[in-house]
This record gives structure tokens, C-alpha cells and sequence, in this order.
């Protein structure tokens, strides 16, 4: 399992640098570049389905973490994804934009042309939700890059926490003489007590049914 996950991890990794190059690559070879980035993203996918097998097959100690070890990879992953599919939207969105101004800009007109009419202020509309559905994908990424950067602190959380958790295991293992030496005194002050009171309570009748 380990020589699978370093290799995964590699090649998020890798994705992540090839994304870093999708803002400056000219338009004819971009889209061989998000064919290349989908499918790696499409071979992690399918590499972490083989390291969820193999987490579960872990022995119990170490099976949760290898679980979260996992998860990790997973929430990359599908954040590296989803940050493609939104370049793509944008792109779209871009060139769609380009297109309709150029046919614009192209267009000829004659004095006796029956349409001659040019429907500026739908053209304009249109430029205008065009360019805010652009700055919305922008946020829209960089919110998703602010969340992957929030995971990745996590990660390193979830990583303390886990060791805190196994020291607190090694103590209780420690200790759990001293538990049973409390618990029997426990029991024994119990039984002490109830004889107590079942003494108190003959003590009691006998002195009712005498002095009565």
C-alpha cells in the first residue's frame, strides 16, 4: 500500500503543477493540456479505489489511519478536478465571447439590407452576463484553491491528533492495573454499605418490636 500512495501523491502533485500552466498556454494546445490533466486525474481516481481496498485490509491499528491517509488524497484530487472543469467553463465562456464579437464585427450591411437593425443592446446584455459569469468562475476558483489549502492543514491536524490518540492509548494501557485495583475497591465499599444498612435496618425492628 505504501509504494501505491507515494505514487498517487506523486502524481497529484504533478497535476497540480500542469494546472499552474493552463492560464499561459495559447489557445491551440490547451485543449491537449486538459486532455492530459483529465486523464491523470482519471488514473488517480482509479488508484485510490485500489488504496481503499488496501486500507481496509490494514491490520486494526493502523487501519484508521491508513483510512484518512486516503481521504486526503481524495479531497486533492476532487478539488483538482473540479478546478479543471471550472478553467474549461471559463475558457468556454471566453471563446463563445470572442466568437459572437468577431461574427459581429464581420457582419456587412447595405443601405436596402432589411436587416440593418443591429440589436446592440441585447449584444451588450449579453457581453455584460458573459463577463460576470467570468468573474464569478473566478471566484469560484479561488475559493476552491483557499479550501484546498484548508484541507491540507487539516491533514496535518488530523496527523497530531491521531499521535495524541495513540499516547493516550499506550497510557490507559499503562494503567489499567491501577483501574482494576479501583474498581474492586469500589465494589468492596459497596458491599460495605449495603451490609450496613441491612444491619441498621434489624437493629431498627428489633428495638421497634421490644420497646413497642
Amino acid at each position: 500500500m505504501e509504494t501505491l500512495y507515494h505514487q498517487t501523491n506523486k502524481q497529484i502533485q504533478e497535476v497540480q503543477s500542469l494546472m499552474g500552466r493552463l492560464e499561459n498556454t495559447d489557445r491551440p494546445s490547451v485543449h491537449l493540456l486538459e486532455n492530459e490533466l483529465q486523464a491523470r486525474i482519471d488514473q488517480i481516481f482509479s488508484h485510490l479505489e485500489r488504496l481503499e481496498i488496501l486500507a481496509s485490509k490494514e491490520p486494526p491499528n493502523r487501519r484508521q489511519n491508513a483510512k484518512l491517509r486516503v481521504d486526503q488524497l481524495k479531497y486533492d484530487v476532487q478539488h483538482l478536478q473540479t478546478a479543471l472543469r471550472n478553467f474549461q467553463h471559463r475558457r468556454y465562456s471566453r471563446e463563445t465571447q470572442d466568437r459572437e464579437r468577431e461574427e459581429l464585427m464581420s457582419r456587412t450591411f447595405t443601405t436596402n439590407d432589411a436587416d440593418t437593425s443591429i440589436p446592440i443592446d441585447e449584444t451588450l446584455q449579453l457581453n455584460s452576463n458573459l463577463n460576470n459569469a467570468h468573474r464569478g468562475m473566478d471566484d469560484l476558483l479561488g475559493s476552491g484553491s483557499s479550501i484546498l489549502t484548508g484541507l491540507r492543514d487539516q491533514r496535518g491536524t488530523l496527523k497530531g491528533t491521531h499521535k495524541k490518540m495513540l499516547d493516550v492509548a499506550n497510557m490507559l494501557g499503562l494503567s489499567n492495573t491501577v483501574m482494576r485495583l479501583i474498581e474492586k475497591r469500589a465494589t468492596q465499599d459497596k458491599l460495605i454499605m449495603i451490609g450496613g444498612m441491612l444491619l441498621t435496618c434489624v437493629v431498627m425492628f428489633l428495638v421497634v418490636k421490644y420497646l413497642g
